[in-house]
């Protein structure tokens, strides 16, 4: 038995912590809330999903709130 940490869990965090009250997704990583605050109880297939739902999540938010216009 080896005593090895465990694998890190993958995540879409750029440490930029703000929900858009219109959409309701954080501008840094586009998850919602709850999908912010049980990142670490979801299953590796559960947070696949999410994350391959994120760029589609983008054109969601406003691009002024971005920073893009």
């Amino acid at each position: 038995m080896t005593d090895r940490p465990p694998a890190p869990i993958k995540t879409p965090c750029i440490k930029v912590c703000a929900i858009d009250g219109a959409s309701g997704l954080c501008l840094g990583c586009f998850r919602t809330l709850k999908e912010v605050a049980g990142w670490a109880r979801l299953s590796d297939a559960e947070r696949e999903t999410v994350m391959a739902a994120l760029p589609d999540r983008r054109s969601l938010i406003a691009p002024e709130k971005l920073g893009l216009v």
